[in-house]
């Protein structure tokens, strides 16, 4: 398993003087009941400050205002209206489902839509309610769409969709359950570990307790999204990795005079530490 340094962060790029927004990945959030709305926020803004082209949040009416509030540079969908959100999604580079979805019938009725309509060349990342869902729901697991799908679990949901328990999550056990499933597992843990098929393993050394606060995976999700928005086409391996070290390197930098770290704090930090990176 190999250790990621911030040799990664060169996938950053300077942008070319003749650009727009359009040469930066649309990205679609999908998420966020009227309960966790905060959970689809934070991945929205996530996906804005870490330079995503243009974005939208496909959650519940009750969420509008404050998206508004929080992140005005988000265009705001109703996610269960299928037929705008279908319309969206075609647009979509990347695609985020999961953060405050939750697990009632309206959610799985959402899930089910997005997985009719996503497309082999999008990537997928597929993050809380969304796993227990998958979870639940046999069927869906079993036919995940074509798609570069992106599962970002912590410990107890991947052993709710591997059916492997914690202590049991080693190197080989995961990478089998990964290869069944034919897609990425970013397993965040203590050192989360990347399993992407047909690459080698590696391992994030970096990040600490102090990230242990609700809305940390979320706003990672929306970090992932805008990064294979804009340079997965390089290389989608090392644009991934990139977004996990970011995310964990800006925890690490504010760390130093905080006992604890803010998902927001990140998300604060997100432009000035990417225009620092950038080759």
């Amino acid at each position: 398993m190999k250790n990621l340094t911030s040799e990664i962060l060169t996938v950053i790029n300077k942008r070319p003087v003749d650009s727009f927004k359009g040469n930066y990945g649309h990205i679609v959030t999908v998420g966020g009941t009227k309960q966790y709305g905060g959970a689809i926020l934070m991945s929205t803004s996530a996906a804005v400050h870490a330079g995503a082209g243009l974005v939208t949040c496909a959650t519940a009416p009750e969420n509008l205002t404050a998206l508004h509030a929080v992140v005005p540079e988000a265009m705001f969908v109703d996610f269960t209206d299928e037929k705008t959100v279908n319309s969206v999604l075609a647009g979509a580079d990347a695609i985020v489902i999961g953060p405050g979805l939750g697990t009632d019938q309206t959610s799985l009725s959402i899930i089910r839509n997005v997985f009719a309509n996503v497309k082999p060349e999008q990537y997928l990342i597929i993050d809380g309610s969304a796993i227990t869902l998958l979870s639940q729901e046999k069927e869906l697991q079993d036919n995940l769409p074509d798609a570069h799908i992106i599962f970002t679990p912590h410990e107890m949901e991947w052993q709710r969709l591997s059916g492997i328990k914690i202590a049991d999550q080693s190197e080989e056990n995961n990478r089998q359950k990964q290869e069944k499933l034919g897609a990425t597992v970013v397993l965040k843990k203590h050192h989360t570990e990347i399993y992407s098929p047909r690459q080698e393993t590696t391992r994030l050394p970096i990040g600490g307790p102090y990230m242990s606060t609700g809305g940390m995976g979320d706003t990672l999700t929306g970090i992932i999204a805008a990064f294979m928005g804009q340079f997965a086409s390089q290389d989608s391996k090392a644009a991934l990795d990139a977004a996990l070290y970011t995310h964990s390197a800006i925890a690490d930098q504010l760390s130093k005079n905080a006992y604890v770290v803010l998902p927001t704090d990140i998300i604060d930090q997100l432009q000035r530490f990417m225009k620092e990176n950038s080759k």
